[in-house]
């Protein structure tokens, strides 16, 4: 597949989960400095895996949100619980997988998690 389809695919995919604002201002803060870097996560991680036929968007949210808790990447882990809006991933479902994240990267990681996703998701139902 051609670079530019797999970029193309990859944005479409990114904005199917993030949501376009996300998107807009993360492509609008983009610099020489990370224009690389952007361009492979796009094409990577958007392009190629989370575009893959094998899994759902919702799986994909929950194993995400499962690493990214267990590696202790708080900002992402907010980013992809607000996420789940987009990808049918539901409360109880970021319950499960950070129970999981509890049992196998350690109870710390997973409380991180929770504090987070509770954090994340009571600002989305006071936005309703």
């Amino acid at each position: 597949m051609a670079s530019a389809e797999l970029f193309e695919r990859g944005m479409t995919t990114r904005r199917s989960v993030l949501g376009d604002s996300h998107v807009d201002r993360a492509t609008a803060r983009i610099t020489a400095l990370d224009d690389d870097f952007q361009t492979f996560i796009t094409e990577g991680a958007w392009g190629s895996v989370w575009s893959r036929p094998g899994l759902s968007k919702r799986e994909r949210s929950m194993l995400t949100i499962a690493l990214l808790a267990a590696l202790g990447h708080d900002e992402e882990v907010a980013m992809h619980v607000r996420a789940t809006a987009n990808t049918g991933c539901s409360p109880d479902d970021i319950k499960e997988a950070l129970l999981h994240v509890a049992v196998y990267a350690g109870v710390p990681a997973a409380n991180r998690a929770f504090k987070i996703a509770k954090e994340e998701l009571a600002k989305r139902e006071g936005s309703k």
